[in-house]
């Protein structure tokens, strides 16, 4: 099978089952949701001083992102399910074309919804503010919109090469929801290891949605460690898979 083939048939596994579906539409109804909710109840002019508008928009994105890890998961882990992966493999034998082109629609995908869940938190974020909100016009609005989609896109991404190394979805998702949701919030930026803390995944990508450099790191820096951590996980998925028998 060629690599049109083979994407086409990845594609198809990924828009045709109601559990991945049902992750991804969470994507951008739990993060504008819970954004919503947050903006609504702030009082106007609080905190003005630290006050960052463009990052209140995303104030849901750790909710939206545990869907995202949940669709990464669910696409690779669904192969490992009454044999199908034996299947894929007997269709697609190169194990290298079958891997990339499964994390090249669950990227695509993840960037996509991510872009729009970007676009649709920011703007109903800022509309709720009233009169503290900011326009796309704003500087690291765009910025906070589009690094929202990469974001989300990388993380489904590293989810799925975690999910290839584990196999099955509880032990995945048992991973990286502390790793990714309580790990950093929990410890704060006051302690010592945030000088650590700060480079994990979530903590270094999130950078790109602050108006101002965070944690130490510039927005685009932190997405490239967020990458490298992505680029990690997923070659440990490739040697997993290529290693282990179906």
């Amino acid at each position: 099978m060629n690599v049109t083939a083979v994407l086409r048939s990845e594609w198809a596994k990924a828009h045709t089952v109601r559990a991945t579906l049902a992750a991804l539409a969470c994507v951008p109804l739990a993060t504008a949701g819970f954004t919503a909710l947050a903006c609504a109840t702030r009082e106007p002019g609080a905190g003005a001083a630290d006050f960052d508008p463009v990052h209140s928009s995303y104030f849901g994105l750790g909710f939206g992102q545990l869907a995202a890890l949940c669709f990464g998961v669910l696409v690779v882990t669904g192969e490992y399910r009454g044999g199908a992966l034996r299947m894929s493999l007997a269709a697609v034998p190169r194990r290298g074309l079958f891997y990339g082109c499964k994390l090249v629609v669950v990227g695509g995908l993840g960037l996509a919804v991510g872009t729009v869940t970007g676009l649709v938190s920011f703007l109903v974020g800022q509309a709720l503010l009233g009169e503290d909100g900011v326009g796309l016009g704003a500087p690291g609005a765009l910025r906070a919109v589009l690094g929202c989609g990469l974001y989300l896109g990388l993380i489904a991404v590293l989810a799925a090469g975690v999910a290839t190394v584990l196999r099955g979805p509880v032990a995945a998702l048992g991973l990286l929801v502390p790793l990714l949701t309580f790990v950093q919030p929990i410890l704060g930026t006051g302690s010592p290891a945030f000088r650590v803390t700060r480079f994990l995944p979530d903590a270094a990508g999130q950078g790109v949605l602050h108006t101002t450099p965070w944690a130490g790191l510039g927005p685009w820096s932190g997405l490239a460690v967020l990458a490298v951590w992505t680029l990690l996980l997923a070659a440990a998925g490739w040697r997993a898979l290529e290693r282990r028998d179906a």
